[in-house]
C-alpha cells in the first residue's frame, strides 16, 4: 500500500491512466473486428473501407503509447494483405 504522498497521488494516476488506455485499447479492437466481420463475409468493398478506418485508429494506438510500432504495421501488414486476398 502506498504511504507517502506522492506514491498515493501515482497511484490515483494510475488507475485514470489504465482507465483510459482501456477504452483506446477496446476501440483499436472494435474497428479491428469490423474489418474481420468484412472479410469473414467475403465483401472486399466493405473490407477495404474498415480496414481505411482501422489503419489511423492503430497507428494512433502507437502515438499515445498503447502498442508498440512494429506490432501495429505488422498487425496492418496482415490485416492489408487479407483484405488484398479477397479480389
Amino acid at each position: 500500500m502506498a504511504n507517502s504522498a506522492q506514491a498515493k497521488k501515482r497511484a490515483r494516476q494510475i488507475t485514470r491512466r489504465t482507465e483510459v488506455n482501456k477504452a483506446r485499447r477496446s476501440r483499436i479492437r472494435t474497428f479491428v473486428r469490423k474489418v474481420e466481420e468484412a472479410i469473414a463475409g467475403g465483401d472486399q468493398k466493405i473490407a477495404s473501407e474498415a480496414f481505411k478506418e482501422v489503419q489511423p485508429e492503430i497507428m494512433r494506438g502507437v502515438s499515445k503509447g498503447i502498442m508498440h510500432k512494429n506490432t501495429a504495421s505488422r498487425k496492418i501488414s496482415r490485416l492489408s494483405s487479407r483484405v488484398k486476398s479477397l479480389g
